[in-house]
C-alpha cells in the first residue's frame, strides 16, 4: 500500500526517507499532493507498513494511505 508522510521541515523529510531506505523500502521524496497540506511542502511516498514506534519523530506531521484516488489519515502528530 502506498503511503504519504508529511513533515514540518525539509530535514525531517530527508531523515525519514533515509531511515526507510535503510529498512529496505524505496521511499521517494516529492511535493505534497494538493489535497494534503504540510508546513514544508515536501512529503515522502513509501510502501512499508507504518509503525508509529519506528517511524514517528518530532518532524513527522501526518501519514496518509493513498487509496481509491484519495487519502485516508493513518497518523496525526500532536500539536
Amino acid at each position: 500500500m502506498d503511503q504519504i508522510a508529511t513533515f514540518h521541515t525539509h530535514f525531517g523529510a530527508l531523515s525519514f526517507q533515509r531511515r526507510l531506505a535503510a529498512l529496505g523500502d524505496a521511499p521517494v521524496m516529492m511535493p505534497v499532493p494538493r489535497r494534503l497540506s504540510a508546513s514544508c511542502g515536501t512529503c515522502v511516498r513509501f510502501t512499508l507498513p507504518f509503525s508509529e514506534e519506528i517511524m514517528a519523530d518530532e518532524d513527522l506531521d501526518g501519514v496518509y494511505a493513498a487509496e481509491n484516488g484519495g487519502y485516508r489519515l493513518l497518523f496525526q502528530a500532536d500539536e
